[in-house]
């Protein structure tokens, strides 16, 4: 893999590359990174989707390789982390924080600032953790979220941070000079490798690289995720909340009248929603016409609100920036809106917010980081279907400009896992209930003597099953929503016998090598949902241009989370298992051979007994019982 990435960064040619677990793929595009950064004088870039990886990037494998490589060159390879400047605590914001803990922080006027929008309790959680965060802001060197002790709320942050909008410039603010992400950026701007994530990636991309430091090459870990989180990136939301509470902080800094229009105008449309019914839920072809009258209007008042508060001089300067920029937020998305361009999809949600994302991100992608750089993809699940072109069409690779080899793993599949297709069990119904399902899960489970990771495709489905396996085996069985995913997790490695049912969040990253894991049972091919604004509109848009809206989105949904799923079975070179998938579509569906392609080369088979005996011969070697 290193020679590869190599080659690529040389060529000029974009490269996916497949690293499984164990492979090393961290440090196998790490080496040749550094060497062009040192050769060439110039940052590259390299870009992951989880918190956890930068990390380990940061504090474990660039530390060490620095210190490995060092001896043999002319200095020392240098690196950075550079995040978007909202996960910097800003040290204006944290001035302006009341001592008073009475108070929220939201500015409101009674005790809980903006009514009936936030629960008091709630509020009252928040002001604490505000108050620790401004004590917090003496002892940080970075005023990086992540480095927080302990965590904090979303409210709690937004009151002592600012988005790029937001931030009046390190030339106006008065601690411009000791400003923590001003002072990531300078860190950041002459090194060798620069460690970002996927949404600074996108965020510079769509502002024409005006974040990251110059570069002509990246390097995208946890490349499977690139599409969703730029995706997430460009999507935005109106709320009813969401706009009351910057009209009502824009009513404090001088555009009283302005926002007052704003509210009325919202009012306007919140009935015009409403009165769409259920049957105005979901994804729109066309913008009702009451609707559309009332966007107009509430985007003719959000710019005269947005006009006020670029002239006003009344109350804080960093405050009229930060209403400001959300005035501006919102005002561009209800233009996209009643755009309703072709490249666009426009949805109202069950809770009446109406949301504008891309129909494609393959577009940006394609002008402006693949035509602009030279970029190396990996993941341990790229091949799907056994080739690269599913998740190639999806990132807007130019064809013929770029190459896919997959590395393996160091485990070997075939001998240490078995994939088992519940054949002969019926289709899966709506709530997952079924009787015959929930006794093959029983027996598999009292075969593995616990060890069992449940992936749902539905919290219902999770649930359900958690509460019928308690009744029914003599192991402790945890759930998502027991407790946070990371506590649950770290009980379910710390005790060998228990189960662990849940549902999305637990199908990708969760790693627990050793005895306590010998079982991942999937209880159905995950599916997106029929109603699913975004992928049922790119799944049409498929079929309109003549290809398989199914397999281009469904089926590719399914098989990247499969890949995932199955991949928390083998995690160290000892590990042993079964994946047990309870859907007997994988094994009889014209698109199920497509699917188990893109999952880990087990020994495959349908014989239920098989999968059972398996498991007990495991527990037996294991454990002598």
């Amino acid at each position: 893999m290193t020679r590869a990435v190599h080659d690529a960064l040389d060529n000029g040619r974009h490269l996916a590359v497949q690293a499984g677990t164990g492979t090393g793929k961290s440090l196998a595009y790490l080496v040749p990174a550094v060497d062009r950064a040192m050769a060439e004088g110039q940052s590259v870039i390299v870009s992951t989707a989880t918190i956890a990886l930068q990390r380990q990037l940061v504090e474990r494998d660039l530390p060490r390789l620095a210190d490995a490589l060092e001896p043999h060159l002319d200095r020392r390879p240098t690196f950075a982390i550079l995040k978007g400047r909202a996960n910097y605590l800003c040290r204006n914001k944290v001035s302006e924080v009341p001592l008073d803990e009475g108070d929220d922080g939201f500015g409101g006027d009674g005790p809980s600032g903006t009514g009936a929008l936030i629960d008091e309790a709630q509020l009252s959680r928040t002001a604490k953790q505000v108050l620790y965060l401004r004590e917090w802001a003496q002892e940080t060197e970075d005023g990086d979220r992540d480095t927080l002790p302990r965590g904090v709320g979303n409210d709690a942050w937004r009151q002592v941070s600012v988005t790029a909008r937001e931030c009046v410039g390190a030339a106006k603010c008065p601690f411009g000079d000791t400003c923590f992400a001003e002072a990531a950026r300078a860190r950041a701007a002459d090194v060798d490798v620069v460690v970002t994530n996927h949404a600074l990636l996108a965020i510079d991309a769509m502002s024409d690289g005006l974040i990251l430091p110059e570069h002509e090459y990246v390097i995208v870990d946890e490349a499977h995720e690139l599409d969703g989180r730029i995706t997430s990136v460009a999507t935005e939301e109106i709320s009813a909340t969401g706009v009351t509470m910057t009209a009502k902080r824009a009513k404090k800094v001088g555009a009283r009248e302005e926002a007052q229009a704003v509210e009325d105008s919202l009012g306007v449309l919140q009935e015009a929603l409403v009165g769409l019914g259920d049957a105005g839920v979901g994804r729109w072809d066309e913008i009702p016409p009451l609707v559309g009258e009332a966007l107009a209007a509430l985007r003719n008042s959000l710019w005269h609100m947005q006009t006020a508060l670029g002239t006003s001089q009344e109350g804080d300067a960093t405050e009229r920036q930060t209403v400001r920029a959300a005035t501006e937020n919102f005002h561009d998305a209800v233009v996209r809106m009643l755009a309703m361009d072709d490249g666009d999809v426009v949805w109202l949600g069950e809770k009446r917010s109406l949301f504008v994302a891309p129909l494609t991100v393959s577009d940006l992608l394609r002008e402006r980081l693949f035509a602009e750089n030279t970029v190396v993809l990996t993941s341990a699940t790229l091949a799907l279907g056994g080739g690269f072109t599913a998740m190639a069409a999806t990132w807007g690779l130019p064809q013929g400009e770029w190459d896919g080899m997959d590395v393996g793993t160091p485990f070997d599949p075939a001998k240490s896992g078995i994939l088992y297709v519940a054949r002969h069990l019926p289709k899966p119904g709506r709530d997952g209930t079924d009787p015959k399902l929930m006794g093959e899960l029983e027996g598999l489970i009292k075969a593995a003597g616990g060890r069992t990771l449940g992936l749902f495709t539905s919290r219902r489905g999770a649930e359900l099953a958690a509460e019928e396996m308690r009744k029914r085996v003599p192991f402790d069985v945890l759930c998502q929503g027991d407790d946070a995913i990371g506590t649950l997790v770290e009980k379910f490695a710390a005790n060998e016998n228990s189960c662990l049912f849940g549902t999305l969040s637990l199908w990708q990253g969760v790693d627990v090598p050793g005895p306590a894991l010998s079982l991942v049972v999937i209880d159905r091919l995950p599916f997106p949902r029929p109603d699913d604004p975004l992928l049922s509109a790119r799944s049409d848009a498929a079929s309109a241009a003549g290809r398989s809206g199914f397999m281009e989105v469904s089926a590719t949904h399914a098989a990247l989370l499969m890949a995932q799923g199955a991949g928390r079975l083998l995690r160290s070179v000892d590990d042993r298992g079964v994946v047990a998938v309870l859907d007997p579509r994988l094994a009889t569906a014209r698109y199920g051979s497509w699917i188990a392609a893109s999952m880990p080369p087990f020994w495959r088979t349908t014989d239920g007994a098989v999968a059972r005996k398996a498991l007990e011969r495991l527990v037996a070697q294991r454990f002598g019982g």
